[in-house]
C-alpha cells in the first residue's frame, strides 16, 4: 500500500543563522504555539514522520509544528566533506531555536531526535549561550549509552534475519511486482528493509520512505564514542519536564528509556504491541499520551503565570 499523501506545509524556507542553510517547514495554524519536531537518523530527514505526526496539530487548544532537516540529510544535505558531529547538530538546534525566537520551546524528538533533545538539554544546562529548552517529548528515543546501542544493533539484525521477514521477502520476490509496478515494488522493498523495527513485521506498511546519509550517521555516532548519558551525569543535569513514550517491542531496549525516565523524573508511557514506530503501530495511544502531557504542561504554565 502506498503512503498517504503529505499535504504542503503552511510555510517553508531555509535558515539564515546557520553556516549551512537548513530546510525548515511549518504545519498548522499561524500564531499557534510551535512544537519543534526533531526527526531521527542521524542523517535522515523530517518527512518520513509525515503525514501521521500532523495529528499533533489537531488539538482543540491549538498547536503548530516546526520541522527542519538536520544538517547532512534531506534538503539540508551538504556537498562538502565537513565532519558532522553531535555537537554540530546541537549547535544547529540552538540556532534554529534562536532564529525562530522560541522561548522555552517544547522539543518533540523521535528516535535519534530524542537523543538529540537530551544532548541539547544537557548542553544548555552548562552553557548560558544556548537557549534553554522547555518540556521534552521523547518518542522511542535512541539508546542513551553505547551498551544499549550495541544491544539494539544485535536485536535489529536478528529480526531482519528472522524467518518471518525472510518469508515476506520471498513473497515480494515471487510477486512479479518489480515488473508490474516498479514504484510499488520499491515502496514494499523499503518497508521490508525496516520491518525489524515493528512489533509485527507485517505492520511495516503505509510508510513514507526515507534515505540516510551514511557518512553523517557514521560521523555522529563515532563522535559520541563510548557514551553513557546516565553514568556521565548529563541526564542528571537536565531540569526539563519530560514524557518518554516507548514501544514494548522496540528493538531499542526498554531499559534505556526506563533508566532515562528514572534519572529525569520523567513520565514513562510503555505501549504494548508496539515497536519503534508508534505513530504507525499505535497512533491513538501515542497521540493521546502526548496530548495529555502537553495539556498538563499548559495548565502548569498558566498556573505559574497567575502565581507570579
Amino acid at each position: 500500500m502506498p503512503p498517504h499523501p503529505i499535504p504542503p506545509p503552511t510555510a517553508s524556507g531555509a535558515t539564515r543563522s546557520t553556516d549551512h542553510p537548513l530546510y525548515w517547514c511549518k504545519y498548522g495554524p499561524a500564531g499557534e504555539p510551535l512544537l519543534l519536531v526533531l526527526h531521527g537518523g542521524p542523517g535522515a530527514h523530517h518527512d518520513y514522520l509525515l503525514p501521521q505526526m500532523l495529528e499533533l496539530t489537531a488539538a482543540a487548544d491549538g498547536r503548530a509544528l516546526l520541522f527542519y532537516d538536520q544538517r547532512g540529510g534531506g534538503k539540508s544535505k551538504t556537498h562538502d566533506q565537513q565532519t558532522i558531529t553531535w555537537q554540530t547538530q546541537v549547535g544547529d538546534l540552538a540556532a534554529v531555536i534562536a532564529e525562530f525566537a522560541l522561548v522555552d520551546p517544547i522539543l518533540v524528538g523521535y528516535s535519534w531526535g530524542g537523543l538529540l533533545a537530551l544532548l541539547y538539554a544537557s548542553q544548555a544546562a552548562h552553557d548560558a549561550s544556548i537557549p534553554a529548552p522547555g518540556p521534552l517529548v521523547l518518542i522511542d528515543p535512541a539508546p542513551i549509552s553505547r551498551r544499549y546501542r550495541d544491544q539494539f544493533e544485535r536485536e535489529f539484525d536478528r529480526r531482519q534475519k528472522s524467518p518471518e521477514v525472510e518469508r515476506l521477502r520471498a513473497e515480494l520476490a515471487a510477486s512479479n511486482l518489480r515488473e508490474r509496478d516498479p514504484d510499488a515494488y520499491r515502496q514494499r522493498n523499503f518497508e521490508l528493509s525496516v520491518a525489524g523495527y515493528f512489533a509485527d513485521p507485517r505492520s511495516a506498511q503505509d510508510l513514507t520512505p526515507f534515505r540516510v546519509t551514511a557518512r553523517v550517521q557514521q560521523s555522529v555516532w563515532e563522535g559520541l564514542g563510548d557514551f553513557d548519558l546516565a553514568a556521565d551525569g548529563r541526564l542528571a543535569s537536565i531540569r526539563s519536564r519530560a514524557l518518554i513514550v516507548h514501544g514494548r517491542q522496540d528493538p531499542i531496549p526498554l531499559a534505556s528509556s526506563e533508566n532515562a525516565a528514572k534519572i529525569l523524573g520523567a513520565t514513562l508511557m510503555v505501549l504494548d504491541n508496539c515497536g519503534h514506530v508508534p505513530y504507525v503501530e499505535q497512533p491513538s495511544a501515542l497521540f493521546a499520551a502526548i496530548d495529555s502531557f502537553l495539556r498538563d504542561v499548559s495548565r502548569a504554565g498558566a498556573a505559574n503565570r497567575v502565581a507570579s
